[in-house]
């Protein structure tokens, strides 16, 4: 450091004590930036459980999806049907009924209900590329789903 004072910005010097001053004072407004700007703890949380290797539970299902070498270079929106598991719709899950094993599901008491998903494909994706979701329904388990595009 420098025995020199700098000016301000108005051409006066500031006092020797101005910069234990300025010290005190951020030292001072750092709780209140503490509570005005919420902590990245809950953000990190939920870029954790996105992207985590926790997918393991999950159902895995895929997709293929055929594109025209125009609609590889432009980009272009898709509708692909994907199948996520469930509980049967007929037994509620119990996979059977009055003690006989439920026809819908075999006995298993889950069953595939169909989702339809409009996927957006951005513009150059080259063959072989694979997509990566997860999906959730309301009726269904989440699901992994993967989605492999070739250009033909």
């Amino acid at each position: 450091m420098s025995d020199f004072q700098k000016p301000l910005r108005d051409g006066s010097f500031a006092p020797p004590n101005a910069l234990q001053l300025r010290a005190v004072t951020r030292a001072c407004f750092a709780d209140e930036i503490a509570i005005d700007f919420p902590a990245l703890g809950m953000a990190i949380d939920r870029v954790r459980d996105t992207f985590a290797s926790q997918d393991e539970h999950l159902a895995a299902a895929s997709a293929s999806v055929t594109l025209t070498p125009r609609q590889a270079f432009e980009g272009t929106i898709v509708l692909i049907d994907v199948a996520l598991p469930g509980p049967c719709g007929q037994c509620g899950g119990r996979g059977e009924s009055w003690s006989d094993p439920c026809d819908s599901c075999c006995g298993t008491g889950e069953s595939d209900h169909p989702h339809h998903v409009h996927l957006a494909v951005p513009a150059l994706v080259a063959h072989g590329t694979r997509f990566r979701f997860v999906l959730t329904s309301p009726r269904a388990r989440p699901t992994r789903v993967e989605v492999i595009v070739s250009v033909a």
